[in-house]
């Protein structure tokens, strides 16, 4: 996105056009950004050719997995509806993996009958449940472990999945009784050890801190793994101020762990694929002017995008038409839904506002659509796909019918 003549443009269609023909709230993904980070993510780790599964819970939009697709990469699903979703945009089964803490018999069943890579496990019962349904089909199923490094990546207590404390995984000591009895069943073949610890993490050093200990454990079991599943949450930039991940050392230490072992190596990105290729243009409903702030009351809400409620997360917003003029005031850009944390963000000397003007979220690629609701019962909005400056429609908005015939 940039401004050009004070517009602001999304791959040179500037968002006052897109907001006049689709409306607003409206979700707008830029083809342009998400095909440069698919191949900035291949070219980091080129070195080694990871098998990467696109997490699926991060953006479940059906058009953009057909289009991750297309440049080969696989999927990462924690649900049987995602794995139904992933088969139906074409992902080929042997680039899939299932994760969660939680998979019900059904969706084991569903999973062993796709013929999927793998279904990385995390629990002695789960692993005694996915051999009892492969006994009764007189398979031999392929899965992973996942162990629980206990490293904490340093991020948001509510996203962070690799500390002893976390639900995830299997610690240590349970991981190698695991594969020892794994070794002698008939209808389990341990291929992987993954291993996930977090999201939106920017520094390296968690991770290199994870593959040590990933080091040690595979020492303790003397077992050959084919596959290590390092997961992903590489995070990105939400703020200027922020730092970025050093994909570069995190590409070295991989390389120097692979000196010891002969594994192919997966990736499980979501955000560093999927996060910065969207904005969320919304429109000003009121200005309601108070004494110490102007709250900008938007007709986009918590329900089109609770990461700020949900995590205290920031989304940068700037206005669709560049002025000169400047509020001497702070503006909390808030939503319309009868909740306090229906807010976006404070900001302080941003330019002046007023009823029908246009801003814009961005960075909401990410567990913005996928983790959209209709609380409220309001509508869910429209996602439209920019790509070589033509607009494709990927999701209509939801409509009333469709809410009260739902």
């Amino acid at each position: 996105m940039k401004y050009i003549n004070k517009k602001l443009t999304i791959e040179k269609l500037s968002v006052e056009t897109i907001a006049k023909k689709y409306g607003t709230p409206a979700y707008c993904y830029s083809f342009k950004q998400f095909k440069k980070n698919i191949l900035d993510f291949k070219e980091n780790f080129k070195s080694f050719s990871p098998l990467i599964c696109f997490a699926i819970k991060s953006n479940a939009n059906l058009n953009l997995i057909k289009e991750i697709k297309q440049f080969g990469l696989g999927a990462d699903v924690v649900s049987m509806g995602e794995l139904m979703m992933a088969l139906k945009a074409g992902i080929n089964p042997k680039k899939i993996v299932f994760s969660g803490v939680g998979k019900t018999s059904n969706e084991i069943n569903y999973a062993i009958n796709k013929n999927i890579l793998l279904i990385n496990a995390e629990s002695e019962n789960e692993i005694k449940e996915i051999e009892k349904i492969a006994k009764s089909k007189k398979k031999r199923v392929q899965i992973g472990m996942r162990l629980n490094p206990n490293t904490d990546a340093k991020t948001l207590s509510q996203i962070s999945t690799g500390k002893k404390e976390n639900k995830f995984g299997i610690n240590e000591r349970k991981f190698l009784e695991l594969v020892k009895y794994c070794k002698k069943s008939k209808n389990i073949d341990l291929q992987c050890l993954s291993v996930h610890i977090g999201s939106q993490i920017l520094d390296y050093r968690p991770y290199e801190k994870m593959l040590r200990v990933v080091d040690k454990v595979i020492k303790k079991t003397d077992y050959n793994f084919q596959y290590i599943d390092l997961g992903g949450g590489m995070g990105i930039s939400y703020e200027k101020n922020n730092q970025s991940l050093n994909y570069k050392k995190y590409n070295l230490s991989i390389k120097k762990f692979l000196k010891k072992y002969n594994s192919k190596i997966i990736f499980e990105p979501g955000r560093s694929i999927i996060g910065n290729t969207a904005s969320l243009i919304s429109k000003v409903i009121y200005v309601k002017k108070n004494s110490k702030k102007d709250f900008i009351i938007l007709d986009v809400a918590m329900n089109d995008l609770i990461r700020p409620a949900l995590y205290g997360a920031v989304h940068k917003i700037l206005p669709a038409n560049k002025k000169n003029k400047k509020s001497n005031k702070s503006y909390e850009f808030v939503g319309p839904i009868c909740e306090s944390t229906d807010k976006f963000s404070s900001v302080k000397n941003f330019q002046e506002l007023k009823e029908k003007d246009l801003v814009v979220l961005h960075d909401v690629g990410a567990y913005g659509m996928s983790l959209s609701s209709n609380y409220n019962l309001r509508l869910k909005p429209i996602e439209i796909l920019v790509k070589n400056s033509k607009i494709k429609v990927i999701r209509k908005r939801q409509t009333y019918k469709d809410l009260l015939n739902s």
